[in-house]
């Protein structure tokens, strides 16, 4: 008996997994939503620990890596609704078994959930201390990385939404196929190592990173930090701010995220499998 599903069982899954999420009452995914906010953001904190004092950029993205999966592995292990992942729901709406208007409704919600459990944990992270980590070193750094997100332009935000989430979902798509839990961690291991160790843009990470680096902001220290040690210009400080962040940064994102999940994966896998039967 194998251990794992093919791709067009995959699919089948998939489409069954959507049907399920999109019916789960308001209350539960707003809570689980919550928990896949949480998830994502402690491993986005221990990305910007790991890296914060490395100054080669290559070895900082290396190991940020290594521990960013473990966000997506508590989201599929665990239970958790998550933005990224649900855009798989898009299969069963291409089969007609959920509607337009509901795959829509529930990545509205699961992406608000989201939104409240990564500025919990940048809010406790802030009260903390824990951004006085190398003498305030962190907190600056925190700075930085929020500034860098929000001085993007549209284009290259969307264009590093589509790649972040293709590979996402694809390391969703085949913790479906696993059949252990062991599987089910490896398979995700590798596809979210590589979205970090090359700097694309996730939604509900940035939830975090941004709501961090404003937080990080208040501090003059901290702000003191990241304009001296991390070349932080007072025009990338000035821009980092609530408007920007939305839209600057988690408005074009979230749309490449949804377009490299909905379409790239789900979307493609379904006019392979499904409606290209022959």
């Amino acid at each position: 008996m194998s251990n794992y599903l093919t791709p067009q069982e995959i699919l089948e899954y998939a489409e069954e997994t959507g049907v399920k999420k999109a019916g789960m009452p308001f209350g539960r995914t707003m809570l689980l939503s919550f928990l896949a906010g949480v998830f994502i953001a402690l491993a986005s904190v221990g990305s910007n620990i790991i890296s914060h004092n490395i100054t080669d950029i290559g070895v900082a993205k290396y190991l940020a890596g290594l521990i960013f999966p473990t966000g997506l592995i508590l989201v599929v292990v665990a239970g958790a609704e998550l933005f990224t992942g649900n855009n798989l729901i898009s299969i069963a709406a291409l089969s007609r078994r959920v509607k337009w208007s509901t795959y829509a409704y529930n990545l509205v919600i699961v992406w608000a959930g989201n939104l409240v459990g990564s500025v919990f944990i940048a809010l406790l992270i802030y009260l903390s201390g824990q951004l006085d980590y190398s003498a305030g070193f962190l907190g600056a750094y925190t700075i930085k990385v929020a500034s860098i997100k929000t001085n993007l332009t549209f284009l290259q935000a969307f264009s590093s939404g589509i790649l972040c989430n293709l590979l996402v979902c694809l390391a969703v798509w085949m913790s479906y196929g696993a059949k252990d839990l062991a599987s089910k961690s490896l398979v995700i291991f590798f596809p979210i190592w590589l979205f970090i160790a090359s700097g694309y843009e996730h939604s509900v990470a940035n939830m975090y990173y941004l709501s961090a680096g404003l937080f990080a902001k208040s501090s003059a220290r901290f702000t003191e930090a990241a304009t001296g040690s991390y070349a932080v210009s007072p025009e990338s400080l000035e821009n980092l701010n609530i408007l920007s962040s939305l839209g600057a940064n988690l408005l074009p994102v979230t749309l490449g995220n949804l377009a490299g999940g909905a379409i790239f994966v789900g979307a493609w896998y379904w006019w392979a499998y499904k409606k290209h039967t022959s």
